[in-house]
């Protein structure tokens, strides 16, 4: 599981995008994108922390846990596109360590961290199984990823309101809110389709955490999770 091949084509249309994808973020989520950042972070990421927030794009996740802990934790930025961790530093009020790379290889020592935050991120692993290892592996004993993003509901039903959703309606509302640029977010149906369901995905995080906590929202078309090693 995960994008293979299609992960360079993703990449390409993220990198075009960072202009209008913040706004354009907030607008698909139907407006949700920082209710669901605050259920999944609250109470799983502790002043003192040292966080890795993996696929950061404009670094919403920290800024987040960083509201929620007084600025009392210690940050890094971990994005494959260059560009994209160049225009977060400028969103925060003292620049975080950033990194560049992916999910499968993550150049961090083992059990460096306390958390790993993914944001609307883990969708694009290439190799789901390779990137939870990954995180798990830079984890801290007692450690927690938190993962939201959209979920893929279990049931055959409202799992194709979700589809119909991202496929057909999206592409609309992406456009209003920022114009050609925002027509691109019609890739995001593609990563949604080799997205495990919401099961599978529980069931691929309990192959390596010894407890996971599954939050759903929008009948599972959105997610909160946490997984504990």
């Amino acid at each position: 599981m995960g994008l293979g091949s299609y992960w360079g084509e993703v990449m390409e249309v993220l990198r075009e995008i960072i202009p209008v994808y913040d706004k354009v973020n907030s607008i698909i989520s139907l407006g949700k994108d920082v209710e669901h950042r605050n259920r999944g972070i609250a109470k799983r990421v502790l002043p003192g922390n040292k966080i890795l927030d993996a696929g950061s794009g404009f670094g919403n996740m920290s800024k987040t846990a960083l509201k929620l802990t007084d600025d009392k934790i210690t940050v890094t930025l971990y994005d494959p596109l260059v560009p994209m961790l160049k225009n977060t530093g400028t969103h925060f009020k003292i620049v975080p360590d950033m990194a560049n790379g992916v999910f499968e290889h993550i150049p961090f020592r083992n059990e460096e961290f306390d958390a790993v935050l993914c944001g609307y991120s883990l969708r694009d692993a290439i190799n789901l199984r390779i990137a939870i290892s990954e995180i798990h592996r830079v984890l801290k004993k007692d450690g927690r990823f938190v993962i939201v993003d959209l979920g893929k509901p279990d049931e055959a039903f409202i799992r194709f309101g979700v589809s119909f959703y991202l496929r057909c309606i999206l592409p609309i509302l992406a456009f209003i809110a920022g114009g050609r640029l925002g027509l691109k977010f019609g890739t995001l149906y593609g990563t949604f389709k080799r997205w495990p369901e919401n099961k599978k995905l529980e069931g691929l995080l309990l192959e390596k955490f010894s407890q996971v906590e599954f939050e759903k929202d929008l009948m599972g078309g959105a997610i909160m999770v946490a997984a504990y090693k």
